[in-house]
């Protein structure tokens, strides 16, 4: 079943940026995706293609990427007449035709579009759900619903508080399924809005990037215990455990970490060498349940990676360390620098290599996250992705925001799909199969 037509565009994201949009036409009809788009980015990610030029949209627009997908990409795979089920074949055809180590020549951006769309296109030619279409992609054979990760107080690049962490999360763990894990992190969000506007004031529920709430809090432990407070609220005490995004690559300055990062007259005498920072660390774990840390150090830190992951039971996940990319996976696993993958469609730039670098963290023994971006659209792919793969967790933001909810909504959608049979991770979230 050959392509027929193969349409870009350039749409906003939910931070009013621009990003593309691709529309995929077959026999069977339209399949449409849309490229996430981060902030925090890593330096070893795959290129996203942005315009540069400060005249139009501070720079940010994607119409060179998006002339890739409409004047090369799309009429040369029209021209490969490949089908829409393979889609390897169909991804490993665009790097070809790209040539370079970070999709620098056409942009991740511009391939992740077709690639999504052609994922799409691919289920509904066999006629099965987009999650069973990515299992079979994968070779999963147990269908498992994710724990999801609610980011609930924002920090870091995504808010404009003093809080140097990015993101801290509530993950439902002790929930009997999603929709009650759904049920847990919309009562626990809305217990922190109000402990948060008892304490600060209306003002200060205003809500960040992902709809996690923007106190104008410093103190990374108060916001672990503004959310104890919110889950003891909820009843939820021991059902609920928590997960931090630290996304520590950004206030790393000269071997040390600037926890004031956003005060340019930051005091370097009160900058953390790496040990004191992991002291904190553990004693964040001590002291809350904590169960996931994702980059507790710089991107390049390896020794501080590796000291937190042979000294914690909990899970150390990768992101800027590894971002999704397979040679970064392979050096992490053998430095043995973390225990868990964060993926993220487009810090890659295909269906295909994503899948890829689940399956070898999953061989090595690790856990995988599924991620949004901070910058995200309607588009709700990855709750399909994180079903098909089963891999026990998704992170997509807040219980709040459109863009955030698509993914959750989505997932409960295929919840009542499955029925009886549905299985949710749970306490095995790490490990569900």
């Amino acid at each position: 079943m050959p392509i027929k037509s193969i349409h870009a565009r350039q749409i906003f994201d939910s931070r009013g940026n621009p990003t593309v949009e691709v529309d995929l036409t077959t026999e069977l009809g339209l399949f449409r995706a849309a490229v996430p788009s981060g902030a925090s980015t890593g330096v070893h990610e795959a290129l996203e293609m942005r315009d540069d030029d400060k005249k139009n949209y501070h720079g940010k627009s994607v119409l060179k990427a998006v002339g890739h997908v409409n004047s090369t990409l799309g009429p040369e795979l029209i021209k490969a007449n490949l089908e829409v089920t393979d889609q390897e074949a169909v991804d490993n055809f665009m790097l070809k035709l790209d040539g370079t180590e970070n999709k620098s020549k056409f942009g991740a951006n511009a391939i992740l579009g077709i690639s999504l769309a052609v994922c799409k296109a691919g289920a509904a030619k066999k006629g099965v759900p987009l999650y069973k279409h990515i299992a079979d992609l994968a070779g999963n054979k147990d269908i498992i619903l994710p724990v999801p990760a609610f980011n609930v107080i924002n920090g870091g690049s995504h808010a404009g508080n003093k809080l140097a962490m990015q993101e801290f999360m509530i993950l439902p763990t002790g929930a009997s399924s999603f929709t009650d894990a759904m049920k847990i992190g919309s009562e626990v969000y809305h217990h922190l809005k109000k402990v948060i506007k008892d304490k600060f004031g209306l003002d200060a529920t205003a809500v960040g990037d992902e709809g996690g709430f923007a106190p104008n809090i410093q103190s990374n432990k108060e916001a672990l215990n503004l959310i104890s407070d919110a889950i003891a609220l909820g009843g939820y005490t021991g059902k609920v455990e928590i997960g931090m995004d630290v996304a520590a690559s950004e206030f790393f300055k000269d071997g040390s970490y600037d926890l004031d990062f956003k005060n340019p007259n930051s005091d370097k005498a009160q900058w953390l060498a790496p040990a004191k920072l992991t002291e904190m660390y553990q004693e964040f774990i001590k002291d809350f349940p904590i169960v996931s840390i994702e980059d507790p150090f710089d991107q390049d830190h390896w020794d501080a990676w590796t000291n937190i992951t042979a000294n914690t039971t909990i899970q150390i996940v990768g992101d800027d360390l590894t971002v999704t990319n397979p040679k970064r996976i392979q050096t992490a696993v053998e430095k043995k620098a973390c225990n868990c993958l964060l993926l993220k469609v487009n810090q890659i730039g295909t269906v295909t290599e994503s899948i890829k670098a689940h399956l070898l963290a999953k061989q090595n023994g690790w856990g995988t996250m599924v991620s949004h971006r901070s910058g995200e659209t309607e588009d709700s792919f990855i709750a399909d992705l994180v079903v098909g793969l089963s891999t026990g967790q998704i992170k997509t933001g807040a219980p709040c925001r459109s863009e955030r909810l698509a993914k959750y909504n989505q997932i409960l959608r295929i919840e009542e799909e499955l029925g009886a049979g549905a299985k949710y991770a749970g306490k095995s979230f790490r490990k569900p199969q």
